[in-house]
């Protein structure tokens, strides 16, 4: 039984055997290091890369959920993007705000 699931994922038009595969698998080192930046002062974020992190996260996980066959490990590598991206942009903005509210005070 296992034998067949893992021949059955070898042989998936996304398996390992495809460039579908190792594409998004690779793709994770984004997110990944995305992940570590969270101990990065709010200061030292890239706005023009962040914006680029989260709008390709968003756009690939809704492509990945048009193609045939559905590319799972493409969308959660993107949906996961998106979120870092995200919240990275998140930090920045309230960063400015709240350094902008201070020099009016």
């Amino acid at each position: 039984m296992a034998s067949s699931k893992l021949q059955a994922f070898w042989n998936h038009p996304a398996g390992p055997k495809t460039i579908h595969f190792w594409a998004p698998t690779f793709k994770w080192g984004i997110s990944i290091a995305n992940i570590a930046d969270f101990a990065k002062p709010p200061e030292k974020i890239s706005y023009p890369q962040q914006v680029a992190v989260a709008c390709t996260g968003i756009i690939w996980s809704r492509y990945s959920m048009v193609i045939t066959p559905k590319n799972w490990n493409l969308f959660s590598v993107n949906v996961a993007m998106a979120g870092t991206g995200l919240y990275q942009l998140s930090r920045k903005i309230s960063l400015c705000r709240f350094s902008l509210q201070e020099r009016l005070l």
